[in-house]
């Protein structure tokens, strides 16, 4: 047998069922962070660099971004996606489902967007109106809704397609 030839069935399953557990996903990303850190740092930046500015995607649909864009506007946009079915999940089937349940998540979550949104409000306030508007939009508003706003969109969208119709309940 060699190192990369294919192994059995039972091992394939066991590596998955590694692969799909929370920690291994942590540790995996954290691993990447600290490669793709040390590698931007190092005397192969240029390598880097023009990894980051490759192409890729299809050309007919105007996707054929770099991959900087990808990591920019499209992962982000796949992970809020995601957030939110699983949100809805929650919301339909779990345990948020319980509006007592589901009330301190929620608070959370609207504290989470409104905190910062004050902060950076608080900072502007103190700034001169005509210094502001001088300066134009402000780079690096911790308030950015354009992607939460994309997902929500594909949400409603996949929502509609396959959301069951209304119907008995159960126990009615």
């Amino acid at each position: 047998m060699t190192l990369l030839s294919r192994g059995s069935w039972p091992e394939a399953r066991r590596v998955a069922d590694i692969l799909r557990t929370e920690t291994v996903g942590g540790l995996l990303l954290l691993g990447a962070t600290i490669l793709a850190l040390a590698w931007a740092n190092s005397p192969w930046v240029n390598n880097y660099q023009d990894l980051a500015a490759g192409t890729v995607g299809p050309a007919e649909w105007h996707l054929d971004l770099s991959l900087s864009a990808w990591a920019a506007d499209g992962l982000p946009a796949i992970l809020f996606f995601v957030a939110g079915l699983e949100l809805k999940r929650e919301f339909v089937a779990g345990d948020l489902r319980d509006p007592r349940r589901a009330a301190l998540p929620a608070a959370a979550a609207v504290g989470g967007m409104a905190v910062p949104a004050l902060i950076y409000a608080a900072g502007q306030h103190s700034r001169l109106a005509d210094q502001v508007a001088a300066l134009g939009p402000m780079p690096g508003s911790p308030v950015s809704g354009g992607d939460a706003a994309k997902a929500a969109a594909h949400h409603r969208d996949l929502a509609r397609r396959f959301s069951s119709p209304p119907g008995p309940t159960a126990g009615s």
